[in-house]
Order: C-alpha cells, then sequence, then structure tokens
C-alpha cells in the first residue's frame, strides 16, 4: 500500500477517534459510566494508528488503480476491527466474532444486529451503533471517488470534469462530499426535531437515513414514527438521502 493508501485510511481512524471523544463526552454528561472506558480505549487506539498512518514516510510511486482497490478492500475488513471494540470491551459480554459481525453490519449499512433487544443497551452504545453506520455510508462515498478511474471515459465525464484524478484533486472532491454528507445529515436530524422526535432518536435516525442504514435505537420504529405525519416525513427524508 503505498502512502495515499495509509492516509486514506488514516483519515478514518481520525474519525473514528473524534466520534470515541465525542461518546466520552456523552457518557459523562448523561452519568453513562458504564461503557465509558470502551470509548477511551477505542479514542487512543484509532488516534494512534491514524498519527502513524498519516505520518508514514513519503513514497513518490504514483497511485495506480489496483493500489486504490486493496486500499478500498483493505479498509471494509480493517476499519470495523477498531469500530467493533466498544461493543467488545462493554459490560456485556459479547463474543468477539459477534462484535465484528455487529460492526461489519453497522460499516456496510446493511442493519443485521445480535442485539434482541436494543432496550437492555447502555444509549452510548445504541448512538455508537449509529455512528458505525455514519462512518460506512462516507466510507462508500469517499471510495467512489476514489476508484473513479476503473469507469469508463463517459462515465467519468458525467462525474467530474477530470478524466484523472491527481492527490490533490481527489481530496478536494472528498472535503465536498464530506461537508454535503454532514450538512444532510444535520438537516435530516432538524426536520425529525421539528416532526417532534425525541432528540436521541432523531440524532441516531438522521445517521441511520442519510446512510441508508438498518440500525434503529428502538425495537420496533412503529413507536417513534406513531403519526401519519411522522411516517410521511420520514419516507421524505428516506428518498432524499
Amino acid at each position: 500500500m503505498n502512502r495515499f493508501g495509509f492516509i486514506y485510511l488514516g483519515v478514518f481512524f481520525l474519525i473514528i477517534s473524534a466520534f470515541s471523544f465525542l461518546h466520552i463526552i456523552y457518557s459523562y454528561y448523561f452519568n453513562l459510566y458504564l461503557n465509558v472506558d470502551s470509548y477511551i480505549y477505542t479514542l487512543i487506539i484509532s488516534l494512534v494508528l491514524g498519527s502513524l498512518f498519516l505520518f508514514k514516510k513519503r513514497n513518490e510511486n504514483k497511485i495506480s488503480i489496483y493500489n486504490k482497490i486493496f486500499t478500498v478492500i483493505f479498509g471494509y475488513f480493517f476499519i470495523p476491527l477498531i469500530i467493533s471494540l466498544p461493543y467488545y470491551l462493554s459490560i456485556y459480554n459479547i463474543t468477539f466474532l459477534d462484535c465484528y459481525f455487529e460492526a461489519i453490519s453497522g460499516f456496510t449499512s446493511t442493519g443485521f444486529s445480535i442485539f434482541n433487544n436494543i432496550k437492555h443497551l447502555d444509549e452510548s452504545l445504541i448512538l455508537w451503533r449509529s455512528t458505525s453506520q455514519w462512518i460506512g455510508g462516507i466510507y462508500f462515498l469517499f471510495s467512489i471517488i476514489l476508484l473513479i478511474d476503473i469507469f469508463d471515459e463517459n462515465l467519468k465525464k458525467s462525474l467530474t470534469n477530470f478524466l484523472s484524478f491527481n492527490t490533490s484533486e481527489i481530496l478536494k472532491q472528498l472535503i465536498k462530499i464530506l461537508v454535503l454528507y454532514t450538512s444532510l445529515t444535520f438537516f435530516i436530524f432538524i426536520v425529525l426535531k421539528l416532526s417532534n422526535v425525541r432528540t436521541f432518536d432523531s440524532f441516531n435516525l438522521s445517521m441511520t437515513i442519510i446512510s441508508s442504514g438498518g440500525f434503529l435505537p428502538v425495537n420496533d420504529i412503529g413507536t417513534i414514527l406513531n403519526t401519519n405525519i411522522k411516517e410521511i416525513v420520514f419516507s421524505l427524508l428516506l428518498l432524499l438521502s
């Protein structure tokens, strides 16, 4: 893997560390101390890995499409390992395989879950499940830009004015996607709040909707969408994302 691949994955490790920090703040603010240590360890590990990947020695070799494909595939296997840490280090005694399955399910926005009753989970862990979907959604979009060279020229022309991305152009496009993705997440959250959905549920659902994921903060979505207006708004937000 060349330097760009390390930088690409390092950015996501830093994103995970940022969300870990937010979960620590959230846990302390709402006195949810049961799993706070798991986020501290995740913060340290992801921050160290992200820093090491970002400051890898410069390699001047050209980025080939094979390096890009390898980077994306490697990320789909490795990033869920870091995401699985809060599950594995939690108080629920979950096996590593189950933790990795839950992390992959969230990261790929699939939505299959090992948890039978969400009500038994700590709120911070429910929020972490939604976070994994949000990270997976932006990773997918970033990977589309990274792998744009595998498309034919007509499709590339429809996606961008550049027939071949260099590193600076890739980073510019990724920043645009990140801003739009984050803005839409915030917009969805505001609309859900205005629809009288609880703040905690609105935040979780906004990250679920924007990533087209399947995790829910409750066992039955009907307990949240308990009016026709909420169902209509929720449906429109799904189409928007």
